[in-house]
């Protein structure tokens, strides 16, 4: 779910922040990178068009190198960026398959590699987006957030967390109330 996407995202900017004399630009990489992947919703091909879980570690690769040789708010921000952009689909990949009720497992498919020209398979070590487990790794990672950062970085990790506790508890009405709707 897109709360535990951010929270992984925020938690890396974290670490970085805490071994660079920058704390925004790691939040703002860590924010944007974990988040424009899903931004494939709105073109169709959600897990597809966005998600590269094998391309994507190399902009993140080299941004990292360029972040390391010459460190400045906008090569950390990069650098945080691509790595929480490449991460995403990797994390995509251990949850459940794209699909309305994914506790069902109709839908194995979880992210499209492209280099590889076909689909990688969910591995389920996640249910389902919403699962406790997926709340649970939301909180798991805003931790680290909330030791390393205050203000609006904080904020965005709390509110992550209960925007996840919200999407756990009503996760599996979903489906009834997009049926309802359709009808």
């Amino acid at each position: 779910m897109a709360p535990t996407h951010v929270t992984i995202g925020l938690s890396i900017a974290a670490v970085v922040s805490s071994v660079t004399p920058f704390w925004l630009a790691p939040a703002v990489g860590g924010f944007v990178g974990s988040i424009v992947p899903d931004l494939d919703l709105f073109a169709g091909s959600h897990r597809r068009t966005l998600h590269f879980p094998v391309l994507g570690w190399l902009p993140a690769l080299v941004a990292s190198v360029v972040a390391w040789i010459a460190p400045s708010p906008i090569s950390i921000c990069l650098a945080v960026g691509t790595v929480a952009f490449a991460l995403h689909a990797v994390v995509d990949i251990a949850g459940a398959g794209e699909e309305l009720r994914p506790w069902e497992r109709t839908n194995p498919f979880a992210v499209y590699c492209h280099a590889c020209g076909r689909w990688f398979r969910a591995r389920y070590w996640v249910r389902y987006d919403g699962a406790l487990e997926d709340l649970g790794l939301t909180l798991a990672f805003a931790l680290p957030v909330l030791w390393v950062y205050d203000g609006w970085v904080a904020l965005v990790a709390v509110a992550a967390v209960i925007v996840g506790a919200v999407y756990a508890v009503v996760r599996r009405r979903i489906p009834e109330y997009v049926a309802s709707t359709s009808e």
